[in-house]
């Protein structure tokens, strides 16, 4: 047990060292391919931090042999939306609180809330529709998994056509060329995507030494996959967050983690939709309940205008609401 939770810690530090290469070159990407810095955050940095989890969605209920696998990949579409809108959202604001000394601007958030909100807004519709495809059974179902890939493109669409004008300008030095001004795209990409492979080679070793650990633990697998196993597929966009509120960039932070939650809600949606039976059992139905009041309420205070750092970090409260859910649960059965 000592061995693996050594290889956890080991894979946790490979990930959150790659996130540090993998924000400072997304940032280098969106200046030398004049993408605004919200569809940096939201799409690109979105699109890579998601990739690892969706992959494994991916093998899970497309290649899956049992209805075991398959549940497993149906816990990822469900899970990825619960512990961004939660925990992802709570680090924000923890970080801003604990870097408001090293901040520019201290503990004053700097970000378009009502292009936030509407990014809310957009994530509950889906959320709800792909919810209720969950608790009915009917023929055609497999065939409206295309409707949440459209709805993806769509989003991708109005994200990449955002005004330029918001390209970042005041960017830190390409890592692997630090005395370079304006490094070649060759140079960019390659630090992007070698720290994305990084990412994603740290991401399995964590999660699937987090089973090991698990079964030495004496807990059992399917509190595992509800309650562990999406806080570390996630774990590249918390990381991501601690190092660009640290870096006085929460408006990319927060993007990044809306951006990931609209992959989340189509694409492996979409996938388990197409591939599975797609019926919810009640514990992702809670999961379901909690990610969405969790949403709506963020929704609310981003329409009254009253993001903050205590209310971001007021969103952690809903994990152990589902934690303390799910035990309930699992107790009266």
């Amino acid at each position: 047990m000592i061995l693996t939770i050594l290889i956890m810690l080991f894979s946790a530090l490979l990930i959150y060292f790659s996130c540090e290469f993998f924000v400072n070159g997304i940032e280098w990407v969106g200046k030398a391919f004049k993408i605004s810095e919200s569809a940096v955050g939201s799409v690109l940095a979105a699109f890579g931090t998601a990739l690892p989890e969706s992959i494994v969605t991916f093998i899970a209920v497309v290649f899956g042999t049992n209805s075991k696998q398959k549940d497993i990949g149906i816990g990822a579409a469900l899970g990825g939306p619960l512990v961004l809108s939660t925990i992802a959202y709570a680090v924000v604001g923890i970080g801003i609180f604990v870097f408001c000394s090293k901040r520019k601007f201290g503990e004053c958030i700097k970000c378009d809330g009502k292009k936030l909100a509407r990014d809310q807004a957009w994530f509950m519709w889906i959320f709800v529709f792909k919810i209720a495809l969950g608790l009915i059974a009917f023929t055609v179902k497999p065939l409206l998994g295309i409707l949440f890939l459209i709805a993806y493109g769509i989003y991708f669409y109005r994200e990449m056509s955002a005004d330029n004008n918001e390209i970042a300008e005041d960017l830190e030095p390409l890592k692997i060329s630090p005395k370079n001004v304006q490094p070649k795209k060759l140079l960019i990409l390659t630090q992007t995507i070698g720290a994305l492979i990084l990412i994603f080679i740290g991401f399995q070793l964590f999660v699937n030494n987090l089973g090991t650990l698990s079964i030495s633990l004496g807990m059992a697998p399917h509190m595992v996959s509800l309650l562990l196993s999406p806080v570390a597929t996630e774990l590249p966009e918390t990381l991501n967050a601690i190092i660009w509120v640290r870096q006085g960039k929460e408006k990319l932070a927060l993007s990044n983690i809306s951006g990931s939650m609209m992959i989340q809600a189509t694409v492996p949606s979409a996938l388990g939709i197409m591939f599975t039976p797609w019926l919810l059992d009640r514990y992702l139905i809670i999961s379901a309940i909690i990610t969405f009041v969790a949403i709506f309420s963020l929704w609310v205070c981003l329409k009254r205008n009253r993001l903050s750092d205590e209310r971001l970090a007021f969103n952690g409260i809903f994990y152990i609401v589902f934690i303390i859910a799910i035990i309930g649960v699992k107790a009266l059965i």
